[in-house]
């Protein structure tokens, strides 16, 4: 029997940076970025957005608030959905063909073009930083990635043992944050064991759905510039983001409102 993946439309992709202005989070979409910034170069066009499947941007939401109140600290968003197209692009980076073994099976630091939550909108790569925008020290940078992925040598897996109390404890509040959040919305959710920035759906979920392609999504949510010329399908009015914020924040304002009054 031949299994057939569910698609995600547009419609249940949600761009984070409509809710900058009433959630403490700042959105630097890493992959829009040159080296040395980016460590793959510049894999994203210049109007890319960071765009999230509904359901992990609740989440993400929901804790941002949480975090924000229990350690003053905001959320930093580097990076959600990547397509198919900038999976490859990825892939052909220097420092991927410079680092094949990122590629290999187990516990891979790269999946393959259509691999993953993030080709569907439901992987999420975030840190913490002060209000002032100083990032939180969290024992490496973002997108470190190392020769053996392995707890006992991989400085950004969750079990790394020599890391401080302080770092120790500020990857807890991001991730006490997040697996909270994804608790009280009846979302299940997996913390990527060796990448402490990285939250995403898990396989069992993802896996039932179509990686996405720039070539299917309308023009402003595109996030290479591979199909540019492409004008179909079409781009959402404004109304239909104002009418989406509302929803998200009606399926979350119960939660949001247990995390603002909670002791």
């Amino acid at each position: 029997m031949h299994y057939v993946m569910k698609k995600i439309t547009p419609e249940n992709l949600v761009p984070m940076d409509i809710f900058i202005e009433d959630f403490p989070l700042r959105i630097d979409l890493a992959y829009r970025k040159p080296a040395p910034d980016n460590i793959f170069g510049v894999i994203y066009r210049k109007g890319a957005r960071l765009w999230l499947h509904k359901h992990l941007a609740k989440i993400v939401l929901l804790a941002s608030a949480a975090c924000f109140k229990d350690h003053r600290l905001q959320f930093v968003l580097y990076d959600g959905l990547r397509t198919t197209q900038a999976q490859k692009r990825m892939r052909k980076s220097p420092i991927v063909e410079k680092n094949p073994n990122w590629l290999e099976e187990p516990n891979r630091l790269l999946s393959p073009p259509g691999g993953g939550g993030h080709p569907r909108g439901m992987a999420i790569d975030l840190s913490l930083e002060t209000m002032d925008g100083k990032l939180v020290e969290m024992g490496t940078e973002f997108d470190y990635l190392a020769a053996r992925p392995g707890a006992e040598f991989n400085a950004a897996h969750r079990d790394y043992a020599d890391l401080s109390d302080e770092i120790k404890d500020n990857r807890k509040k991001l991730e006490s944050a997040m697996k909270t959040s994804a608790n009280s919305l009846k979302t299940p959710l997996l913390p990527l064991p060796q990448e402490w920035w990285d939250f995403r759906l898990p396989q069992k979920i993802y896996q039932g759905y179509a990686p996405l392609s720039d070539e299917e999504l309308p023009v402003q949510m595109r996030m290479t510039d591979d199909y540019m010329n492409i004008a179909e399908p079409e781009d959402f009015p404004d109304a239909h983001f104002e009418s989406l914020k509302e929803k998200i924040y009606d399926d979350i304002d119960e939660a949001l409102a247990k995390v603002l009054t909670s002791a």
